[in-house]
């Protein structure tokens, strides 16, 4: 897992939200109805575009010094952090029992699924 850390512009609007943007990525904007929500959505549109660039080979660009930024009155500058994971796929040689292949085969079922799924589970608990 590779973490990124960039600085974004929180945007207050009238109504309360937060627009968020990010001056080293152009683009790459997201909205929170609450302070709260802005930070959750900081972080997920942060990671998507992260993600994004990484999967279409594309450079990431190094972040600005969050003393660097100028804001606006009604705009406050955070540092916002996303863990970026190698979602490539990768081929391994697995042995089961035959009469586990046959079980997943019957039911219709992608052992690479099965198995993605049992080692999520395994690791989430």
């Amino acid at each position: 897992m590779t973490e990124y850390v960039y600085p974004a512009v929180f945007h207050s609007n009238e109504d309360g939200s937060y627009t968020i943007t990010y001056p080293d990525l152009p683009g790459c904007i997201s909205e929170g109805k609450t302070l709260a929500n802005a930070m959750y959505m900081a972080q997920s549109a942060l990671t998507q575009w992260i993600e994004y660039l990484a999967d279409k080979k594309q450079e990431i660009p190094q972040a600005s010094n969050m003393q660097s930024i100028e804001a606006e009155p009604d705009e406050f500058v955070n540092l916002i952090r996303a863990d970026v994971r190698e979602n490539r796929a990768v081929k391994r040689t697995v042995s089961i029992p035959k009469w586990m292949d046959d079980k997943v085969t019957d039911a219709g079922l992608s052992l690479s699924r099965v198995l993605q799924d049992a080692l999520l589970q395994k690791f989430q608990a």
